[in-house]
């Protein structure tokens, strides 16, 4: 059989660091899933891979923006896999994030494996951020402070993403990741809330991680990282 394997481009650490210049194409993403989430080059808003598809949510200006992205895009970030899944069930009824998130993880068997997780449905509150292009000169937590954020209500869409286990946290942001994008592809980003009405939710299994390095990017191989640094922006940050 097949493993479900999460492929991941660089980690999350690297991107607090400010090391945000893409060294990966989309094209060459997209070889390796067809759900996930991620940043483009100099962290220009949140990448969203949804059905093999790749797009961008940026708010540079005063309303949120989803464009569909060309394969030659660079990203610098990213996280993507076949999804599979392994629990699907329907929600019928009003929750808030934190209510559907605990439903979610009363279908783990055990707590230290990564999940996708993709949810369809209609959201009476969807709440998004976008982080904005930047140079490395600035570091993502100080970024992060002055990003852009927006609130709809009464949308139908699609959440991805992933839940990363506790003991990988500085690969990835331990617990939920998930960026949304709207069925008419006119608001996303990086979810902070929601309150769902309902819809079908999808967790998959993750057997394996494949952890793959920008080798060719002298920028990151002689990067000096502060470990407790990069933990405490993580905070600050999600």
């Amino acid at each position: 059989m097949e493993a479900n394997k999460l492929f991941q481009y660089n980690t999350l650490g690297a991107l607090m660091a400010g090391l945000y210049g893409g060294s990966l194409t989309v094209g060459e993403l997209l070889q390796h899933g067809d759900l996930g989430i991620g940043t483009l080059d100099s962290i220009d808003g949140e990448l969203i891979v949804l059905d093999g598809k790749a797009y961008q949510a940026k708010g540079s200006s005063q309303q949120p923006e989803v464009i569909e992205v060309e394969p030659d895009v660079m990203v610098p970030y990213a996280a993507v896999i076949f999804h599979q899944a392994e629990v699907i069930f329907k929600q019928r009824f009003e929750m808030t994030h934190e209510e559907l998130q605990k439903r979610i993880e009363s279908y783990y068997d055990g707590e230290n494996l990564f999940r996708s997780i993709k949810i369809h449905g209609h959201f009476s509150k969807m709440h998004v951020r976008m982080i904005p292009k930047s140079t490395s000169d600035k570091k993502f937590a100080e970024v992060a402070s002055h990003q852009p954020e927006f609130s709809i209500e009464d949308v139908t869409g699609t959440i991805v993403g992933f839940w990363t286990p506790e003991i990988f946290h500085g690969v990835s942001v331990a617990g939920y990741h998930l960026h949304f994008i709207s069925d008419d592809h006119s608001f996303g980003g990086h979810v902070l809330d929601y309150v769902i009405t309902q819809g079908v939710v999808e967790v998959g299994a993750v057997d394996q991680l494949d952890q793959r390095f920008p080798v060719q990017d002298r920028q990151y191989l002689f990067a000096k990282f502060n470990a407790k640094e990069v933990r405490e922006d993580m905070e600050k940050v999600e």
